[in-house]
């Protein structure tokens, strides 16, 4: 909008603003809503951004697919050809659970009240239920063996921990759910809120030895445990 403009006049025009201030203005009053410089007395100024706290409603959003896609198929290219082509391995890594009774898929879970483990040492966020519990399907306690609130052991191949159970049904059958971001009760923790309410750490079920292999990244989802009832259940 400022194409062929002179570069002394739109220097000028920023005036004594610095650093971030100073490219923030330089954006809006060059883009599509801005004042382009004197050229549009009513467009965005950072000026007027400020003078205005709750915001300028600028109207409706409006549509800018297909004509802004640089793909070369003119589309939203969702599956990738790589990305499709690992999805075998996948599906057969989700199904190679241990054996027995108690195999399980595991997968982890955020807990939006404590936002993983940055809220745990208010006591005022860790009030109410036990929060880093088992999360597993009916049909499968049952199978197992386990009632709501027993301690279940979960075993991967890369270790065990004991956590309390929470049957719930909104979770697919043959699939348990750990919350990641707890165990505080290791030594030298001073985090007093937070010990009190230790959980477990669901870190040490994650297999070292298992990476993905497509992205690089630690396997952290859809970990093979053997579940059951802990002794003292």
């Amino acid at each position: 909008r400022i194409a062929g403009r002179d570069f002394d006049e739109i220097t000028e025009a920023l005036g004594t603003r610095r650093g971030p201030e100073r490219v923030i203005d330089f954006e809006l009053r060059s883009g599509p809503h801005g004042d382009a410089f004197g050229a549009d007395p009513d467009g965005l100024t950072l000026e007027r951004l400020e003078a205005s706290p709750h915001g300028i409603d600028l109207g409706p959003l409006q549509q800018r697919i297909p004509e802004m896609l640089r793909t070369p198929s003119g589309t939203i290219e969702l599956s990738h050809e790589t990305i499709v082509a690992d999805l075998t391995r996948l599906t057969t890594g989700l199904y190679t659970a241990t054996d027995g009774p108690g195999a399980m898929v595991l997968i982890g879970r955020r807990q939006l009240r404590s936002n993983n483990s940055w809220l745990h040492n208010l006591d005022l966020l860790m009030k109410g239920k036990h929060r880093c519990t088992l999360h597993i399907h009916p049909d499968d306690a049952e199978r197992i063996g386990l009632a709501d609130g027993d301690t279940a052991r979960v075993t991967s191949r890369a270790g065990s921990i004991e956590i309390e159970t929470e049957i719930i049904e909104d979770i697919m059958p043959g699939v348990a759910s750990i919350p990641h971001g707890w165990g505080h009760d290791k030594d030298g923790t001073s985090l007093a809120v937070a010990a009190d309410h230790a959980g477990v750490n669901s870190n040490i079920l994650a297999d070292e030895d298992q990476i993905d292999p497509l992205s690089g990244n630690a396997v952290l989802n859809g970990i093979p445990v053997a579940i059951e009832a802990a002794v003292d259940s």
